[in-house]
């Protein structure tokens, strides 16, 4: 919320952001729902609701979009008693905007969106792994400020912009350590950014961010303790633990590494697949595991038993984080999800063959643009702590 000149009390601005919490959790509420909410006096709610409409943080809005929770008391129930219908307000999302930025090693994402995570922006541009570091940052900064352009915005009016990239990213917005990003490893990615934008920065690694994703907007709402496989390109793993992405003691938690018993080497079935069918095409594992996808869609028998071992193969993998951990769920993610079930029942039989509680698994549905959403859902948390703080 933006802060008043120095004459205004404390208490005026506690107010403020209390009754301005009411309104966003309510939706739609009367003067007097909100002052019960806040604990204030229905004249003290009144004054802060005409600061509030004047900053563009509220707006009235007619009796037939409904009430809060079940209509008013006191002045309002007399307003109706004499044919005048009470008052009602609600949150101006489109008071403020954040921006979600997805850095991977083929493609930037970004998306404008408003409080509510609507979004009114969304651009992308192609990458490539080798691209200098300095020169990936620019083209960030230059995503950014195109697709703020584009929603009808500059980047200084927007709340926060909130970033995922691949690699492992510490609690400063460094980059630890990166595989993927040629000059990514040791890269200050918030520092940077933050000389480039004029805009408050958040970085987190790109895996986090797409089980929150999932977790906002995705297959796992409502879920606690989920595990989320991405597939694509590579393979990522994001953990929600107690409802929040877990992060772990040194920042690396989901990062598969090396494993023992050759778990996470699935893609060479569909590779060795790909390749005794057509040996002069050359294919990166993505494309192989589509190729064959889309052959075993089609009833070719041998690309759906490599299909299977992908998946089951996958599974194994898995079993080796869903044993300790006892998740919910497991989503599947990434650009491989659109394969559904030719994904999903293998890897749900080799659960039931060996899990003591076998968790549920699913298809992700937001497909390429989970971490852009989950940089979007970082940068509104990071907004709203702004917009409910009462004290500089």
């Amino acid at each position: 919320m933006r802060q008043r000149s120095g004459d205004v009390s404390l208490l005026r601005r506690l107010n403020s952001a209390a009754i301005l919490r009411g309104l966003r959790e309510s939706g739609v509420a009367t003067l007097s729902e909100l002052a019960r909410a806040a604990r204030v006096s229905r004249p003290t709610a009144e004054v802060v609701m005409e600061d509030l409409l004047a900053e563009g943080w509220a707006e009235e809005c007619g009796e037939e979009q409904g009430g809060g929770q079940g209509g008013g008391q006191g002045g309002e129930q007399g307003d109706r008693r004499r044919g005048r219908p009470a008052r009602r307000f609600r949150f101006r999302a489109a008071a403020g905007h954040v921006v979600g930025v997805g850095v991977g090693a083929s493609r930037l994402r970004a998306m404008v969106t408003d409080l509510d995570g609507a979004v009114v922006a969304a651009r992308h541009v192609p990458g490539h792994p080798s691209t200098p570091a300095g020169d990936r940052l620019d083209a960030i900064a230059d995503l950014v400020g195109a697709v703020v352009a584009e929603a009808g915005l500059t980047v200084p009016d927007v709340a926060a912009v909130g970033v995922g990239t691949t690699g492992t990213v510490d609690g400063s917005g460094r980059v630890v350590k990166s595989v993927a990003l040629a000059g990514w490893t040791g890269l200050d990615l918030r520092a940077e950014l933050s000389r480039r934008l004029q805009a408050p920065v958040l970085v987190e690694n790109d895996m986090r961010l797409a089980v929150l994703a999932e977790h906002w907007r995705g297959q796992a709402r409502g879920r606690q303790d989920v595990v989320y496989l991405f597939t694509g390109s590579r393979l990522g793993l994001g953990l929600l633990i107690g409802g929040r992405p877990h992060r772990g003691a040194h920042a690396a938690s989901g990062e598969i590494g090396r494993q023992p018993g050759d778990h996470w080497r699935a893609y060479r079935h569909v590779t060795e697949y790909a390749i005794s069918v057509e040996p002069g095409e050359m294919r990166s594992q993505r494309e192989a595991a589509e190729f064959a996808i889309e052959r075993a869609r089609a009833g070719d028998e041998q690309a759906g038993r490599a299909v299977r071992d992908f998946a089951r193969h996958l599974g194994e993998g898995l079993i080796t984080v869903v044993t300790p951990l006892d998740p919910e769920l497991v989503v599947i993610g990434g650009s491989l999800s659109k394969a559904g079930d030719l994904l999903i029942e293998p890897i749900r039989e080799r659960f039931a063959e060996v899990c003591l509680y076998p968790p549920a698994v699913v298809a992700s549905g937001l497909g390429g643009e989970c971490i852009a959403l989950g940089a979007v859902r970082l940068a509104l948390e990071q907004a709203e702590r702004q917009l409910f703080t009462q004290v500089s």
